[in-house]
């Protein structure tokens, strides 16, 4: 689960400030594990200054907080403030990012050679999956797995992501799928055809940021006609 540190604190030498952090990230470049790191400047109040540090874990913000720089930088920063900063520590329960991270990272990983991966990051266990091209819904990771190879086994392709909107705990991604048919595709053998769809799908994701649920819809008669698997009938 991601974790996020605030560190608060008063100063009116903000630049002396940003320079402390320039030289920070400079001395643990390789070895910090921050991942995100924004500071902020209350409108209200120009001497507040709050910056919100972004980690994957709790146990990896202790390891950054270990790094013999950071204490260094951290006493030079205590001298900089009018008063001693003060630290809230925050586990992230609900990130639309993350969701939309989590998503863009399926089709990142969805297109390869062989064996699907295992997904463990993406996915929970028992994810479900509604694409009006199967009969049946697919439901849980195992048979997802199964659902990828069958696309890697028939195509070398990849996916551009064109839009991406996410609110809540919903992830709608809009994207263009390319693909040059290698091998036999649900009967249909390799025709060596560069073929290419378009599509969206929208997933549900969990609190944590995994996809639980996919719902599909795509031009899968479009694809039929380049393969030349359609009776003229059927166009």
């Amino acid at each position: 689960m991601t974790f996020v540190q605030l560190i608060e604190c008063r100063t009116s030498r903000l630049d002396e400030m940003n320079r402390l952090m320039d030289r920070w990230v400079e001395q643990t470049k390789g070895k910090r594990t921050a991942t995100h790191s924004v500071v902020a400047k209350d409108r209200a109040d120009a001497s507040h200054i709050v910056e919100i540090v972004e980690f994957p874990s709790y146990e990896e913000a202790m390891r950054n907080s270990g790094l013999p720089e950071t204490d260094r930088i951290f006493q030079d920063m205590v001298a900089l403030c009018d008063e001693a900063p003060t630290f809230t520590d925050l586990d992230v329960v609900r990130d639309e990012q993350l969701n939309s991270a989590t998503a863009r990272r399926f089709f990142e990983l969805a297109p390869g050679q062989g064996a699907a991966p295992a997904f463990n990051d993406v996915f929970i266990e028992d994810y479900h999956d509604h694409d009006p091209a199967n009969v049946q819904d697919v439901i849980g990771l195992d048979a997802l797995r199964r659902e990828v190879e069958v696309w890697r086994g028939g195509f070398d392709f990849s996916f551009t992501i064109e839009d991406q909107l996410a609110e809540g705990d919903r992830v709608c991604t809009r994207w263009t799928w390319r693909g040059h048919h290698k091998g036999d595709f649900l009967g249909i053998p390799p025709t060596g055809k560069d073929v290419t769809m378009t599509g969206t799908t929208v997933h549900r994701c969990t609190p944590d940021g995994k996809l639980a649920e996919g719902w599909w819809q795509y031009d899968r008669l479009g694809l039929m006609q380049q393969l030349g698997v359609l009776d003229p009938l059927e166009l």
